[in-house]
């Protein structure tokens, strides 16, 4: 039986990552995210088709997360080299140029098992996406099918939402009050 993770604290992690800009290698962890939000989002493989809109898009919104306190981390199962050599592949070439936040290796493929996300027989995550508080508790996630991207809008509206500090009725809005 699956385990709930909404409302527990988040599964801790550090894995490697290569930033951005794709010129450095680090690593990151679940505490250096305290005090702020993460909206941390796996998808399936490195140059594929639905993955690269996503996460341009989300790396086009960075500046709003930014504004809201909220970093992002993107996460598949393929290497740091991987993610690097697509970061600085040409878009003409199914590459992602410059992000505007890192991108991590869970290529133990462990993390995504905690996430619950794993698709064991393919050795792939689906599209899960996970905010968590700056205290580290898991507020919301959302998994797809891997042959369906996700929103940006939603995925700012419920940022929102939860940082409204109140119930947030049906069709919320920001601007709209709370119950």
């Amino acid at each position: 039986m699956a385990e709930r993770l909404v409302g527990k604290l988040a599964p801790d992690f550090t894995m490697e990552t290569v930033s951005g800009d794709g010129k450095e290698f680090g690593k990151v962890s679940l505490s250096d995210y305290r005090g702020k939000w993460l909206v941390f989002f796996f998808y399936p493989l490195d140059f594929t088709f639905v993955c690269p809109t996503e996460i341009t898009a989300l790396s086009d919104a960075a500046d709003q997360f930014t504004a809201l306190d909220t970093e992002i981390l993107g996460v598949s199962i393929d290497s740091v080299h991987s993610h690097k050599a697509w970061i600085n592949a040409s878009k003409d070439a199914n590459g992602l140029g410059q992000l505007n936040f890192p991108l991590a290796s869970d290529i133990t493929k462990k993390v995504a098992s905690d996430y619950g996300v794993l698709i064991e027989e393919e050795g792939i995550a689906l599209r899960g996406l996970f905010i968590i508080d700056p205290e580290g508790e898991l507020k919301y996630q959302v998994v797809n099918h891997n042959d369906v991207g996700r929103s940006v809008e939603e995925t700012l509206r419920v940022l929102q939402a939860l940082q409204s500090g109140g119930l947030c009725p049906m069709n919320w809005k920001p601007g709209d009050k709370n119950l």
